[in-house]
């Protein structure tokens, strides 16, 4: 749930109410474990989130730094870059299941979503797996 919250200082433009009170609610969300609270709760629930957004309006305005304001562009696109270092690019979906560019099948995925034309887990780690390279589950060594 509090992914959502980011940091509200040192922006230009500057955090707008319509931010911090989203960031309120993600908060009060979290710590209720309540994504849409009940009608007996909706009361307490908005209550809560209208305090937190008038103390986080006033911590905003009385904090000071001297750091230049951060750009929010800047900053999206560094968090962008981010994910892609931690997670891995992604594919378009359009571009999964398509043939390469050079005819090939090589990147495209089978029936059980394996990609075609890349060595398997196997082939590529055998260390970790107790059979040796080569034999499957079902054979049995031959005896001398």
């Amino acid at each position: 749930m509090c992914r959502n919250i980011k940091t509200l200082f040192n922006f230009d433009p500057p955090v707008t109410a319509e931010e911090i009170r989203a960031a309120s609610l993600q908060f009060v969300r979290k710590i209720s474990g309540f994504s849409k609270p009940s009608e007996a709760n909706e009361g307490p629930f908005q209550a809560a989130v209208d305090e937190i957004a008038e103390i986080s309006t006033r911590l905003l305005r009385s904090l000071e730094t001297n750091g230049t304001p951060r750009n929010r562009e800047t900053e999206a696109a560094k968090a962008k870059a981010r994910a892609s270092d931690r997670f891995g690019a992604r594919r378009p979906l359009s571009l999964v299941n398509s043939p390469a560019s050079d005819g090939s099948r090589k990147g495209t995925l089978d029936s059980a979503g394996c990609e075609i034309g890349y060595p398997s887990a196997r082939a590529r780690n055998p260390e970790r797996y107790d059979m040796p390279t080569g034999s499957s589950p079902r054979a049995r060594p031959v005896k001398n």
